[in-house]
C-alpha cells in the first residue's frame, strides 16, 4: 500500500496534467448531442410506426 501523502502527491500531478475544453468545444459538443438525440428519437419514433402500421393492418386482415 503507498504512502498517503506520496498518493495526494500523485494525484496532484495527474490533475495537472488534465487539459480542460475550451467554450467552444463545449458549445459544439454540446450542440452535436442535442442533434444526435433528436436524430435517434425521429429513428426510434419512425421504428415504432412502422410496427403499430404493421401490426395493425396485420391484425385487421387476419381479423376480417
Amino acid at each position: 500500500m503507498a504512502n498517503p501523502v506520496q498518493f495526494i502527491n500523485q494525484v496532484r500531478a495527474e490533475a495537472a496534467r488534465i487539459t480542460w475544453p475550451n467554450r467552444r468545444e463545449v458549445i459544439t459538443t454540446t450542440i452535436m448531442v442535442f442533434i444526435m438525440a433528436a436524430l435517434t428519437s425521429l429513428f426510434f419514433f419512425l421504428v415504432d410506426l412502422a410496427i403499430r402500421f404493421g401490426l395493425t393492418e396485420g391484425l385487421r386482415a387476419l381479423g376480417g
